[in-house]
């Protein structure tokens, strides 16, 4: 059965060992499950019943593209103005709970594995309509537009109505791409990759993309940068650009990740 991680919150018991497997290097970082407890939490401005775990934020001289949070909505909770930023762009993936999204004045449904793409500079809204708390994974960039090229348009679907595309050779190794990978509009894209038990990437795969990598369900062994890193469900990880990663799925059910990544655009010839 499809499972999809979330902070587990709570305060681990003074009788716990503090020493963690928390890094944060010049690198990569990574942000075991354990550590995002509720006094990590934040509220923001404008919504209601919330509290947020900011997994990842732009920091310049590391990963400076894009924000990941991971949003709890209290029953009746939610916002009206969720966004603050008009040129941000969004994606959402519910990991747990019923709600209510509104896109343009259109409504949405929201449940589990539920997937969204919301664009920069448009009306939307959550609400939380069930009995327990509403779950998800949203994920804001700064849109980059492109003279001649029409912005991406909305749209709302669920991990189980997007097949999975196999990698060359392989039925160990597949993505799950929400977007067409040659569709220019779109500068940034995140998928939910799957590996069987014994699936790798067979490569150091080192590329210009940032990346930020929520386990989703299962274990792997992980390479980041030099290091490799057992990582399971609710772990983070957090890559700047060129960082070296591979990874070799372990356990014997399959092993899923959110992904994002910067793509399709020219790099800036000027630093901020």
């Amino acid at each position: 059965m499809t499972s999809y991680a979330f902070p587990m919150g709570g305060l681990p018991p003074q009788s716990d060992n503090p020493e963690g497997r928390a890094v944060f290097t010049p690198a990569y970082a990574f942000l075991p499950a354990d550590t995002m407890r509720d006094i990590v939490t934040s509220v923001l401005p404008g919504w209601q019943g919330t509290r947020t775990w900011i997994l990842a934020r732009p920091l310049t001289g590391f990963a400076e593209t894009f924000a990941q949070y991971a949003v709890e909505v209290a029953p009746g909770g939610g916002s009206d103005t969720p966004e603050p930023d008009a040129g941000a762009e969004a994606v959402l993936l519910v990991a747990s709970g019923t709600g209510r999204l509104t896109i343009a004045g259109k409504t949405h449904e929201m449940s589990a594995g539920t997937y969204a793409y919301i664009p920069a500079g448009i009306d939307w809204s959550v609400v939380n309509l069930g009995n327990g708390a509403l779950q998800f994974h949203w994920i804001r960039k700064r849109y980059v537009a492109v003279a001649g090229v029409d912005a991406p348009k909305a749209f709302v679907t669920s991990d189980a109505e997007v097949s999975d595309n196999p990698m060359p050779d392989t039925d160990k190794w597949s993505t799950k791409r929400f977007v067409d990978p040659a569709n220019v509009a779109h500068d940034m894209h995140v998928n939910i990759v799957t590996f069987q038990p014994g699936g790798l990437i067979p490569f150091a795969e080192t590329h210009v993309m940032e990346h930020g990598l929520y386990v989703l369900e299962g274990t792997a062994k992980y390479l980041l940068n030099k290091d490799w890193v057992d990582v399971g469900p609710g772990d983070f990880m957090w890559l700047r650009a060129f960082c070296p990663q591979a990874c070799i799925a372990t356990g014997d059910s399959p092993f899923r990740y959110l992904l994002y990544k910067d793509v399709n655009r020219h790099p800036d010839l000027v630093l901020p």
